[in-house]
């Protein structure tokens, strides 16, 4: 039984580096996905983004981007003109 597995093992670790993928020794502890924490509050954002351009914010939702948050921005001017917005929730950088 004992040899069955580590032959799988072997085997296994094998496959992975022909595939490039890295293996993983069953000693090391597996590390913990991370997503940035939001330094920018949406309420930030849309004061940021409606100051900047001189209009109001009819519409604000958060979504997820390669792991990262950003605040997606519904801006309307007093023309009547409509534009969407991109904010990086980790530092308020407009994307």
């Amino acid at each position: 039984m004992r040899a069955s597995y580590l032959a799988w093992v072997l085997a296994a670790h094998a496959a992975l580096a022909l595939v490039g993928i890295p293996a993983v020794r069953a000693t090391e502890a597996p590390q913990p996905i991370l997503i940035a924490a939001a330094s920018v509050s949406m309420e930030q954002a849309v004061k940021m983004a409606e100051q900047r351009y001189k209009a109001k914010v009819v519409r604000a939702e958060a979504q997820q981007k390669d792991g990262r948050t950003v605040y997606v921005l519904r801006m309307l001017n007093e023309s009547g003109r409509v534009w969407t917005v991109r904010v990086d929730a980790s530092n308020g950088a407009e994307l």
